[in-house]
C-alpha cells in the first residue's frame, strides 16, 4: 500500500473522484460521527508547536522501537497525523499505512519527501478498516487520549487486534495521569508558563475527563486552543487488551526501555495477539 488516501466512513466505500482517493458514502442513519478536531489552523502549526518531539533525539529511538517489533512486516499508524513516526519508520524500510480524521493533518504529511509511499486511510482510527495485515500497530504521543470515552477506547483495541497477524503486536505511548500532582480539591494542573505561552489540564476525576488548555501570543495579541481528552490508567489499558484478545508484554518509561516505576511520567506498552486457542494473560516483561 503507497502513495493513496481513502476517505472511510460506514458503511462501506462510495464513489471515486480523483486518481488514489476514494471517498465513503455518508454515514448510515443513527452513526456517531466522530469530531475532527485538528482542522487546518491546528495543522498548519502542528509541527512548530511540538518541535520537540520532532527531535531526532526524541524520534529516533522510537522509530527503533517500532521497527524491531514490526520485523520483516508491515506497520499500521492509528492517528498518523503529519507522519513524525511513519516516514522516518518507512525509511527504515518498513512498510507504513496510516488512519486519520484529520484530512488537514494528512494534507501536511503529503507536502513531505518520501509521503507518496505511505498509504493513508482518512477515519476514525477506532473503527475504521483497511485492506492488508499487519506485524504492528501503533499509537504515540497520548493519542488514545483523542478518544473521549471509554467505549470508543475498547474500540481501538478490537480495531487494532482485527488487524494484526498471528502474534501481532500493539504498542501506545502515553501519559500516566498526573493526578498526584493535583491538591485535593484542585482541577487545574499547568505545564507550559512562558511570557509568550501559556498551558493547563483541566480535571475532572469522576469521568477522567481532561481538557487541553493552550494559549500563546501571535503578533501581539493571544490565540487559545481548548481540546477534550480522556486520561486513562495502564491497568485499565491492560485490561482493555485482554477483551481484544491481546496479552501485555512489555512496559516502559520511554522508547529507551528505561524501566517503569511508580514515578514515571508516561509508559510504552506493548501487547501481543494471543492464539485463538490460548487464553489472554497479565505475564508483562520489563
Amino acid at each position: 500500500m503507497s502513495g493513496f488516501i481513502t476517505r472511510a466512513a460506514p458503511p462501506a466505500f462510495g464513489s471515486h473522484d480523483e486518481i488514489g482517493v476514494t471517498r465513503a458514502e455518508g454515514p448510515c442513519q443513527g452513526a456517531v460521527v466522530p469530531e475532527d478536531l485538528f482542522g487546518e489552523d491546528v495543522a498548519a502549526r502542528y509541527d512548530e508547536s511540538s518541535a520537540e518531539m520532532f527531535d531526532p533525539a526524541v524520534v529516533g529511538p522510537a522509530v527503533d522501537f517500532l521497527a524491531d517489533l514490526a520485523g520483516d512486516g508491515a506497520a499500521l499508524e492509528l492517528g498518523i497525523g503529519t507522519g513524525r513516526i511513519a516516514l522516518p519508520l518507512h525509511l527504515r524500510g518498513i512498510p507504513v499505512h496510516g488512519i486519520d480524521l484529520s484530512e488537514a493533518m494528512v494534507a501536511k504529511l503529503r507536502e513531505k519527501p518520501d509521503a507518496d509511499h505511505i498509504g493513508v486511510t482518512i477515519g476514525d482510527f477506532a473503527t475504521t478498516k483497511v485492506g492488508g495485515t499487519f506485524s504492528l500497530a501503533y499509537l504515540v504521543f497520548n493519542t488514545i487520549n483523542n478518544l473521549t470515552t471509554q467505549d470508543e477506547q475498547v474500540a481501538c483495541f478490537q480495531n487494532a487486534v482485527a488487524h494484526l497477524g498471528p502474534g501481532g503486536r500493539f504498542v501506545i505511548e502515553v501519559g500516566v495521569p498526573a493526578l498526584q500532582r493535583l491538591a485535593p480539591g484542585e482541577r487545574f494542573h499547568p505545564f507550559t508558563v512562558t511570557a509568550t505561552r501559556l498551558g493547563f489540564d483541566e480535571y475532572d476525576v469522576v469521568s477522567q475527563g481532561l481538557i487541553s488548555h493552550h494559549f500563546w501570543e501571535v503578533d501581539g495579541r493571544w490565540e487559545r486552543l481548548s481540546m477534550p481528552f480522556r486520561y486513562v490508567w495502564p491497568g485499565e489499558l491492560d485490561l482493555m487488551a485482554r477483551l481484544a484478545g491481546m496479552t501485555l508484554r512489555e512496559r516502559w518509561s520511554d522508547w529507551s526501555r528505561t524501566p517503569f516505576t511508580a514515578e514515571s511520567a508516561k509508559h510504552v506498552s506493548v501487547w501481543q495477539k494471543t492464539p485463538s486457542d490460548q487464553p489472554p494473560s497479565a505475564v508483562a516483561s520489563g
